[in-house]
């Protein structure tokens, strides 16, 4: 609907402040004007309590005066006066008569800047810019001990993911910096970096299909590069309540470059998961294991472990712990096949 047509409607329910009613299971009644409900709870503005939340177990009936904007289970969404009579909804509309529902099926109930919000919420998502729906994290992490010695670390991670009905779009970063200064002379002790993007669409329900190009710096393994496009199909073996546990296989091309001229060119396999969990409603874990066998060279290969869990402080700050693990079976000479980087601090997060 058109905005001015919600504009009208805003106006004629600021008009009539006071004329919609909810009754209590006590016997109480609360007047005012019904903003927005789910099935959770219903809020109400009065004239003198100001605005109101009550729970849905505690109300018996409902009667709006004004226009309100009620929203089925199966997508249908119906405007008119409302009134409720033991647990049976009734919309008296202006075109189609009169509609009635279970309360069961009813989703939410909106008034008319509500539900221009909610519309306008709805097509963002079924058409969404490029910019929009990007929601992530940035950790940094900063240790410094002084005396005898000076010892700086510095750590930073950071992941963005774009997700429609369609498709994800996943942006992560990963570094470690250490300095140690002993009388005056300055030595490096730690410097890499990860990071990688990828991008799922989405065939089924169940199944996707992948396109990923991770890059990897590390001096103290001479690695100067690591470049590993790949791609794929995966499957969302669990996908509900924010718990999610996707398995993908499929095949990439990996070219290290060492900075003492060694380059490496080969073929991998790709096989791995990605696992989500709620531990609880503030903590949240997260885990992504990748198994390279080389095809190009028989007997070799590379894992990529990440884990990570962050509890949430408030809305946009969280505390976290994680580890990256990187091990090559077949580093340059005199170098250690594993590197782990290992962070814990502050978690901002962010979301558009």
């Amino acid at each position: 609907m058109k905005p001015v047509f919600y504009f009208l409607l805003s106006a004629l329910a600021t008009g009539t402040l006071c004329a919609d009613q909810i009754v209590l299971k006590n016997g109480d009644r609360l007047t005012g004007s019904i903003i927005k409900s789910d099935k959770k709870s219903l809020t109400l503005k009065t004239e003198f309590a100001g605005t109101v939340e009550v729970q849905w177990d505690a109300i018996t009936d409902v009667k709006s005066d004004g226009t309100v904007f009620v929203t089925l289970t199966d997508g249908q969404t119906v405007a008119g006066t409302l009134t409720t009579n033991n647990g049976s909804f009734t919309v008296q509309t202006k075109d189609t008569g009169t509609v009635q529902t279970d309360r069961a099926k009813v989703t939410g109930i909106r008034d008319a800047t509500e539900q221009q919000a909610y519309e306008t919420q709805i097509e963002r998502f079924r058409n969404p810019r490029l910019v929009d729906l990007w929601a992530g994290f940035v950790d940094l992490g900063f240790s410094q001990a002084t005396g005898n010695s000076i010892i700086s670390t510095l750590t930073s991670s950071a992941n963005a993911s774009r997700i429609t009905s369609r498709d994800k779009i996943a942006v992560t970063f990963t570094s470690i910096y250490s300095k140690n200064t002993v009388t005056g002379n300055s030595l490096l002790t730690a410097n890499a970096m990860r990071g990688g993007i990828s991008y799922n669409v989405n065939l089924t329900p169940k199944m996707y299909a992948y396109g990923s190009t991770d890059l990897e710096f590390d001096e103290f393994q001479k690695l100067d590069l690591r470049f590993v496009p790949s791609a794929g199909f995966g499957y969302h073996a669990i996908k509900k309540d924010g718990n999610v546990l996707d398995l993908f296989g499929g095949g990439a091309l990996n070219k290290e470059f060492f900075s003492t001229g060694i380059r490496r060119t080969s073929g991998e396999a790709v096989i791995g998961n990605e696992f989500i969990r709620k531990i609880t409603g503030r903590t949240l874990l997260r885990e992504k294991l990748v198994f390279y066998p080389n095809l190009t060279e028989q007997g070799e290969y590379r894992i990529n472990f990440d884990l990570s869990q962050a509890t949430t402080l408030n809305k946009w700050l969280a505390w976290q712990l994680s580890f990256s693990n990187r091990y090559l079976s077949n580093p340059v000479q005199g170098r250690k096949t594993n590197d782990l980087i290992i962070t814990t601090g502050f978690r901002v997060t962010f979301a558009r």
